[in-house]
């Protein structure tokens, strides 16, 4: 979602930067020591079974497996290695010809070698110059990505490549990836400490003399091994990362090991002093000037009540150019419009423009200066991470929302993304971890989880059947909360035909076979206070005849649905749905003359506090209406709730492949 926010709350140590957000636990303090030189993997010789493997017993219907993975950090050396082999099992193994690696950039060498080996043992050489690719960018930090393509690679051949970074200083603490794509055979890491020349210093000053490691999942079986100097990391059968079905971000799940340097001896000691940090920082951006009093006075009147005030600010912001949704305009853009560096939310205001976390944070000061009780809040997108505790590092923080008090209730708003109604949260800050402020000082806090209430999508249809199968219609899509609020979005950044487009292909690729769905318009796609409807107009053929009999599909809607949670029998990795949600299908077929109804879809499903489905049909003359409502009331479960999930989930499929069964009305004698 959004990288960047106010230019004061970018992390000052490039060490922190360079970090992704995870849930990352458990933590180390180790002495830095000199130490010598590690040996390097070279290149192997393939082994004859390498060369005729066809497949791999520990990883059935892989593509590819990795039969080896090292990688070496070394400070006595300064320099970072990278070494792979990796066998291609079937046409999609052949991707990973293309090899893509992140570094931070400040890299005096980079030497590469690589090589494809055919299964008869032919060696054809990587001799193509890599490509070097700008991943992200600022002015404290820049990540680049390197790029190659390996040789002539067809199903049967080993991959193999080395990578070699080398610095005049000491290099980056690692984060060892642990799992790939694709099943380890065996895989190697290292960390030679050396000696710390000089010292690191974060924000506000402080020295990171402290080398911390930290493992994801805590119960990941990651066998690290340490001594003074060095780390060490030897795993076997490492299976590949997890592919479920709604998993939680990847980031909190696939293994890996990261070092990173801190300040504080304890936990409690870190956040006590970060959340000051944290506060000073934010409050000196958001400080309340002569600007942002006039700019207040400017949007409320004086009568109006506290809600009438949170409201009107929320619009005011809300209306302001988000760089997160359009495009940050380059220095000479910004200079030529005589736009303002952003140091403060007076910049923002002035400007007219600014990031996501910018404008939240001006929410805020405007509210203040409204005489509304307001505060900032700072938490992990859940899209990205879960807040964890026992990882020292403010980095998993990466979204601001606005807090504040009307009526006596507080309200945790989301000005920071474009077209989110007042009042509602984008699903990644739902039921999100970090700081927030409050009358009381500054403390961790989590936002409120969404409602299957707040979530719904309605849709109707009135059909008319013809006696040769063919179907003709109309039908609506009422959208609220998370449902209207993906597609309002995905406008801001997208041209409304290719809106549309991706709308007719969502609903085509449910509907019954030989049917189409084609979006005539959109209601209230600018106003995101309202419903969000979309008409539709619905053509084609339907059913199928046996006899006296006509089959049509039961449940419209949810004809070819493809439900989660059918195929997969047992899983290890928790579920994150996004939000709960409620579904209300309610269609009506006008069927031909000639055919009396004999059945239509009912029942009931119940996972009692959980998810609910109701079936329900009416039938009236030569017309038949199906009502189906399913309500999902969770958020997150752990695996030890999968088995109810998955047996509610098959009830649900199955209920919704039930069908309408039409019986053709004897003709009349003498006729």
């Amino acid at each position: 979602m959004r990288r960047a926010g106010p230019g004061f709350l970018q992390r000052f140590s490039i060490l922190r930067q360079r970090r992704m957000a995870g849930a990352m636990r458990g933590a180390l303090l180790l002495s830095l020591l000199a130490c010598p030189p590690a040996l390097r993997a070279q290149f192997q010789a393939p082994t004859a079974e390498e060369l005729k493997m066809t497949s791999d017993p520990k990883a059935p219907g892989a593509a590819a497996v990795y039969l080896y993975r090292e990688e070496d950090a070394d400070n006595s050396l300064h320099e970072e290695v990278h070494y792979v082999r990796i066998k291609v099992l079937t046409e999609k193994g052949k991707e990973l010809a293309t090899v893509r690696i992140p570094y931070l950039r400040g890299y005096d060498m980079v030497k590469i070698e690589g090589r494809t080996i055919h299964s008869d043992g032919t060696v054809i050489p990587l001799n193509v110059k890599p490509e070097d690719l700008v991943e992200f960018k600022d002015k404290y930090f820049q990540e680049d990505m390197l790029v190659f393509t390996l040789p002539s690679v067809e199903v049967g051949s080993i991959l193999e490549y080395r990578v070699e970074f080398h610095l005049q200083s000491r290099v980056p603490e690692p984060r060892w990836e642990i799992q790939e794509d694709y099943f380890t055979r065996k895989a190697h890491f290292s960390y030679q400490l050396g000696k710390m020349q000089g010292l690191l210093l974060g924000p506000h000053g402080k020295t990171l003399d402290r080398l911390m490691m930290a493992v994801t999942p805590a119960n990941a079986p990651i066998p690290v091994q340490h001594t003074s100097n060095a780390f060490t990391l030897d795993m076997t059968d490492v299976p590949p990362v997890p592919g479920d079905d709604w998993m939680p971000p990847i980031n909190t799940i696939r293994w890996r090991v990261e070092f990173y340097y801190t300040y504080a001896r304890t936990g409690p000691e870190f956040w006590d002093t970060e959340r000051k940090f944290w506060a000073e920082d934010t409050e000196n951006f958001i400080h309340v000037s002569g600007t942002i009093k006039k700019a207040a006075a400017s949007i409320v009147a004086p009568g109006d009540s506290d809600e009438q005030k949170a409201r009107k600010i929320y619009v005011a912001v809300t209306k302001l150019d988000n760089t997160d949704f359009s495009r940050v305009k380059s220095h000479a853009e910004r200079k030529k419009e005589k736009l303002k560096d952003v140091r403060s939310v007076e910049d923002v205001w002035k400007n007219q423009s600014g990031a996501g976390n910018s404008i939240a944070l001006l929410y805020v000061a405007l509210a203040r200066a409204a005489g509304l009780r307001a505060w900032p809040m700072e938490v992990a997108d859940r899209n990205i991470s879960i807040f964890d505790v026992s990882y020292l590092d403010t980095s998993q923080l990466n979204d601001y929302l606005a807090v504040v008090n009307t009526g006596g209730q507080e309200k945790v708003l989301d000005p920071g993304q474009k077209v989110c109604p007042f009042g509602s949260l984008h699903w990644a800050h739902t039921l999100a971890g970090g700081f927030r402020e409050s009358d009381a000082g500054t403390a961790f806090a989590q936002t409120p989880a969404s409602t299957y209430k707040e979530n719904t999508v309605q849709r109707s249809a009135d059909l008319t059947l013809e006696e040769q199968g063919n179907l003709k219609g109309t039908a609506r899509v009422v959208l609220t909360g998370a449902e209207a609020l993906y597609w309002r979005q995905l406008s801001l950044e997208n041209s409304l035909d290719e809106v549309k487009k991706e709308f007719e292909e969502s609903m085509n690729n449910d509907l019954p076979e030989g049917v189409e769905a084609h979006l005539d318009h959109f209601l209230g796609m600018d106003d995101p206070e309202a419903n969000l409807m979309a008409v539709i107009g619905i053509s084609g053929r339907v059913g199928f005849a046996t006899g006296k009999r006509y089959f049509l599909p039961g449940l419209f809607f949810e004809t070819r649905v493809k439900h989660p949670f059918v195929a997969q029998d047992k899983r290890t990795t928790p579920i994150d749905v996004h939000n709960p949600r409620m579904e209300r299908d309610d269609v009506t077929f006008h069927l031909p003359a000639g055919y009396a109804i004999e059945g239509a879809p009912s029942g009931d499903v119940k996972w009692p506090g959980f998810a609910v489905l109701h079936i329900g049909s009416v039938t009236k003359g030569d017309t038949v209406e199906v009502v189906r409502v399913f309500g999902r009331n969770f958020t997150l479960l752990g695996p030890e709730s999968y088995n109810d999930l998955h047996d509610f989930y098959l009830k649900l499929a199955a209920a919704d492949q039930q069908q309408i069964v039409l019986k053709r009305a004897a003709a009349a004698k003498g006729n």
